[in-house]
């Protein structure tokens, strides 16, 4: 038997709808949101894609799907919860934060992501605003215990 030489293969550069294509036939439905960006599901869980220069830029963080909104986790200290941009909230269960965690990780393993997040965005420190303007006015919010 001769010598097999293995040539580097050079790697293979996916364009953004064959990376898109990789969700959907992992089972993710993949859809059009209303801001035009590529909506990707799974279960209730939800993210926005949009293609910037031939790469993948997740738009929001990722959450619970909220009638045609994107639910984001928000921490309220004591509570986190889900809210999107309109103003609905709903709580988030341990459940929830184990899920939402699995899909983003599975979202960026299939994208081929270093990190679903762009970090230059800044979006992790705004989800922690939400309470302390909100109490502000009233001084510290009581505890259930108190």
């Amino acid at each position: 038997m001769g010598h097999m030489f293995f040539r580097r293969e050079r790697p293979v550069v996916r364009s953004f709808q064959e990376k898109v294509n990789t969700l959907r036939s992992a089972g993710f439905t993949v859809v059009s949101a209303p801001s035009g960006a590529t909506r990707v599901i799974r279960g209730c869980y939800a993210l926005d894609l949009r293609e910037a220069g031939g790469d993948v830029v997740v738009e929001d963080r990722a959450g619970v799907l909220m009638g045609d909104e994107i639910g984001v986790l928000v921490d309220g200290g004591y509570q986190k919860f889900f809210l999107t941009p309109s103003g609905k909230k709903r709580p988030a269960l341990a459940d929830d934060l184990k899920a939402l965690h699995d899909f983003e990780e599975d979202v960026k393993e299939l994208l081929g992501l270093k990190s679903l997040y762009n970090e230059s965005l800044g979006t992790v420190s705004t989800l922690y605003q939400y309470d302390r303007v909100k109490d502000r006015d009233r001084g510290v919010p009581k505890r259930i215990w108190e």
